[in-house]
């Protein structure tokens, strides 16, 4: 069987050893300073109508894993909204001119999930600009690697970003959606493998993604009798702008060398996981499940 061309330039953009150039940038990080610069399915991805019509909002969809699937939904023709921090203007321009080329429609809202009442004017502006809501991907989150100082290097600001922004923000915007959202529509949330093994050095934010996954269950509960399916997917280490971002340079190259698969995942490889879990057809019965795409890493 041929390989994917995803899988294949992901081998390619890393070293002989699975690793990335050494680098570092300021928070949150911008895409085009990234070397090299991540595989979002750009030239990739294939639709094949299995989001035709449907209407979705991404947080922290300008990059990253919200920018591969922001271009993977709307090439399966679903109309898209990113929600991104206005510092991230520069990436959240070009993410929406990859979903006009695909024929869609692309909403920008900016925002910071930290806040309750940003989180209820994310949901309106996309609601409006879109027409509607039919799946919401709470992806965007935040973290800062401390080396191996663990706890006793956790700034309480740190740990407040952590919290707000990968935990109250998915609870928020999910609460703003549900007045949207009916019979048939779904909540896809953003964990992590550190959910089940957790790095010392991310503390706060793996408590975070572990509290996700309650969250996800617990919802899917609730609104289960309501026709509305909630899952997850538990990334492993993906190469993002979040890494060079809040991680030391040595840190950055080392990513992914403990996975199974040995290199780090370019953002297009998580893509298909976010188009079967939003797909009313595919995944029609599937609820309360966290999808693993990690490298082989255990997610159990």
């Amino acid at each position: 069987m041929p390989e994917s061309p995803v899988s294949h330039h992901a081998r390619q953009m890393t070293d002989d050893e699975g690793g990335m150039p050494e680098q570092q940038q300021a928070p949150p990080g911008l895409t085009a300073a990234m070397d090299p610069v991540p595989d979002h399915g750009e030239a990739s991805w294939e639709g094949h109508g299995r989001l035709e019509g449907l209407k979705a909002l991404i947080t922290g969809g300008d990059s990253g894993i919200g920018r591969a699937v922001a271009i993977a939904f709307a090439r399966e023709g679903a109309d898209v909204a990113i929600n991104y921090l206005p510092e991230e203007d520069e990436d959240a321009h070009d993410v929406a001119g990859w979903i006009e080329k695909a024929g869609r429609t692309a909403v920008l809202v900016p925002g910071d999930l930290r806040e309750e009442q940003a989180c209820e004017d994310i949901v309106a502006r996309a609601v409006e600009g879109l027409g509607g809501l039919n799946i919401v991907v709470n992806n965007a989150g935040f973290h800062w690697a401390r080396g191996e100082e663990g706890l006793k290097g956790l700034a309480a600001e740190d740990l407040e970003r952590a919290v707000r922004t990968n935990l109250y923000g998915t609870l928020w915007i999910s609460r703003a959606a549900l007045k949207h959202l009916g019979r048939g529509d779904c909540i896809i949330n953003t964990t992590s493998v550190q959910a089940y093994d957790p790095s010392v050095s991310m503390i706060d934010y793996a408590a975070t993604k572990a509290a996700l996954n309650n969250v996800t269950a617990n919802l899917a509960a609730e609104l289960g009798p309501e026709g509305i399916r909630v899952n997850a997917v538990a990334p492993g280490p993906v190469w993002t702008p979040l890494q060079p971002a809040t991680k030391e340079p040595e840190a950055v190259a080392a990513m992914g060398k403990n996975t199974p698969l040995g290199r780090i995942a370019q953002p297009a490889e998580l893509a298909g996981a976010y188009v079967f879990l939003a797909s009313p057809a595919e995944a029609s019965y599937v609820s309360g499940t966290v999808v693993g795409v990690t490298g082989g890493l255990p997610v159990f």
